[in-house]
């Protein structure tokens, strides 16, 4: 069964380590961050507009992109849809809850996460159409799309909603694990068929669209040590997908592509990210544990090349702008490098809080979002 469209792109959403207090150890004494130094930009890029929609506080806020238009949320209610091109509010609304996961859309339903499990659906317009409950904490932007409303909870669970009514149609559960990493695994969608995602214990699932079962389900990677910290093996960061190859990477586990239409393993390097990846027609890009970006080729899963310069700034999940792989990190900084030999070809520095989400593209306009709640607007030339 071909679950893709031949076009499919990546949705790229955001993961962050909100709590790894349980994986610290004295190797954190030696995660001193790498000063940045001086180099000659070869890409030019430039601000166009700023804006605020407010702080992430402990959570995770990342924009999402259709079209010329940004979706975007803050911890304290407020939810806006914005021009690309002008940084202007097309429409913003305060909803009357705190927020713990936001944001997605198809550009026309918005939906957010509530602290207690409430799922928030606006319509066109940004007024509220219809609320719901999942079963657990959201810390996981939404996925909407192909008529529904998909959101997943701390512990794994799958939730999809009726678009367009709020009633549940299926609830997919993952086997639970002993522990886990409390971070925010995004899904995507493979076409009009099913919902990529990964799971804590390093497992991968396509999930039918109309009746929540599992086409397939693989493991990315195998739990291994002595104790329960040892053996987190979580899938991190929202799968990828380009044609029909879709990509995963785990936590002190392995990254690797796999066929999306049978979930066949296709090749897999040791790797431990708690960040996620990017990937495009040539190269899969990620940054490790300790903020070392390397590429890896897309068919064979050979290393192009790695770049130690920004180890340990706590970079944020990757995205691929044609030649460059952008990452942001620790101070606020976005960097852009080469994805021919992965050298710096430019930098940019936002509000000086800290860039987890990856940077998204509207139009011609990169979009990034800070812990501060700050966005961004940039066009590289």
């Amino acid at each position: 069964m071909n679950l893709l469209k031949r076009y499919a792109v990546p949705v790229i959403c955001a993961m962050t380590v909100l709590t790894l207090a349980a994986c610290s150890s004295s190797k954190d004494e030696r995660r001193v961050p790498t000063p940045l130094t001086e180099f000659k930009p070869v890409l030019d890029v430039q601000q166009s507009w700023s804006a605020s929609v407010g702080k992430a506080g402990r959570y995770l806020f990342s924009p999402v992109a259709v079209g010329n238009a940004v979706y975007a949320a803050g911890a304290n209610g407020t939810v806006a849809k914005i021009d690309a091109q002008t940084g202007k509010d097309v429409w913003r609304t305060k909803l009357h809850d705190d927020l713990s996961a936001g944001v997605g859309s198809d550009g026309t339903l918005t939906a957010v996460g509530g602290l207690k499990g409430d799922v928030y659906v606006l319509g066109a317009d940004g007024k509220e159409l219809w609320t719901a409950k999942a079963p657990g904490e959201i810390i996981t932007p939404p996925l909407v799309g192909n008529g529904l409303v998909i959101v997943r909870t701390v512990d794994g669970q799958i939730v999809a909603f009726n678009a367009q009514t709020g009633e549940q149609k299926w609830n997919f559960r993952n086997r639970a694990v002993p522990l886990n990493l409390r971070v925010s695994s995004g899904m995507t969608f493979a076409g009009d068929a099913a919902v990529l995602a990964g799971f804590p214990g390093g497992s991968f699932a396509a999930i039918n669209l109309q009746t929540g079962d599992a086409y397939w389900q693989t493991p990315v990677s195998y739990p291994k040590g002595v104790t329960e910290v040892e053996r987190i093996n979580d899938v991190t960061g929202p799968p990828t997908l380009v044609g029909s190859e879709t990509c995963a990477v785990t936590f002190q586990g392995q990254i690797g592509c796999f066929d999306a239409n049978s979930g066949r393993a296709l090749w897999g390097k040791p790797f431990s990210s708690t960040s996620g990846l990017a990937q495009d027609e040539r190269s899969v890009v990620a940054a490790d544990d300790w903020s070392i970006v390397s590429a890896f080729d897309v068919n064979n899963g050979s290393v192009l090349w790695k770049n130690e310069t920004l180890k340990n700034r706590d970079l944020s999940v990757p995205m691929l702008l044609g030649r460059a792989a952008v990452l942001g990190d620790y101070q606020g900084f976005v960097h852009f490098l080469s994805t021919v030999d992965g050298t710096l070809v430019a930098r940019v520095k936002t509000d000086g809080s800290a860039i987890t989400a990856a940077p998204v593209l509207a139009g011609d306009t990169l979009v990034v979002q800070t812990r501060d709640g700050g966005l961004f607007g940039y066009r590289p030339h």
